[in-house]
């Protein structure tokens, strides 16, 4: 099941679970709008790979299996995003 994390690794936002603005990479590391878009150029520094919108899982899902408490945040924030990546033929 997605791990629903409360706030971006980057600045440490608020990222509530029904949060249009999460961002995340297939292993679930999660960031804000702003900071996935801009500073991060739409990839994770943990990974590389590709930040999407987080889903959003319903209110009565959510009651029975409700997000994650503990916060997740790099020390001095994020660096910014390097050169991308050469597509692939």
């Amino acid at each position: 099941m997605l791990e629903l994390r409360p706030s971006c690794e980057c600045c440490d936002r608020d990222l509530p679970p029904g949060s249009a603005e999460a961002r995340i990479c297939s292993f679930e590391c999660t960031f804000c709008a702003r900071c996935a878009e801009g500073t991060l150029g739409g990839r994770c520094p943990n990974c590389g790979g590709e930040l999407l919108p987080r889903p959003r899982r319903p209110e009565a899902a959510l009651a029975r299996h409700p997000a994650v408490a503990h916060r997740t945040v790099k020390p001095g924030g994020c660096a910014p995003a390097g050169p991308a990546a050469p597509a692939r033929p």
